[in-house]
This record gives structure tokens, sequence and C-alpha cells, in this order.
């Protein structure tokens, strides 16, 4: 199963480093990535593949979330396949 995560914060060292750490923790693999400044916001986006993991795409939102608010970035998480259907034209 693939998950889209994107992070919106302002930019500071380590929020790539911290985020990709954990989903390795949890073997989560990051199939896609990519990030940008806009205007000193850091905005990243990235596919995953939760085909390995030992947690569930729920329990990632959930400590996702936390880790977000840790670092003071909003982290959502979604499955590839609401993301797709979202913007869909």
């Amino acid at each position: 199963m693939n998950a889209i995560i994107t992070v919106v914060g302002s930019d500071k060292v380590g929020i790539i480093a911290k985020v990709t750490a954990f989903l390795a923790e949890h073997s989560i693999n990051v199939a896609d990535i990519t990030q940008t400044i806009l205007s000193g916001n850091f905005v990243m986006m990235m596919m995953v593949n939760l085909d390995a993991s030992d947690i569930t795409i729920d329990e990632l939102r959930t400590k996702m979330t936390e880790k977000g608010h840790e670092m003071g970035v909003e982290i959502n998480i979604m499955s590839e396949k609401v993301f797709s259907a979202m913007h869909r034209v």
C-alpha cells in the first residue's frame, strides 16, 4: 500500500532527517520525495510504501501528527488511492 505524506511549516534544520528516520524505524520505504522552500516555508511531499511496515496507516497518521507537533510543522498522510481520487480532473 502506498501513501502520500505532506510536511509544511517554517524551515529549520532536521525536518527531512527526523521524518525519514521515523519512517525507517517502521520499515516504511520512501518511493519518491520532493521538497522546496516557498517564502520561508518548508514544503515536502513523499510517496511511501507501507507493505513491510510494522504499523498501520492510521497508527502512522497518529504518530506523524505527534511528531509534527514536536517539530512545529504540519504532517498529513493519506492513502495514494484517496489522494489520486481527490486530484483527478
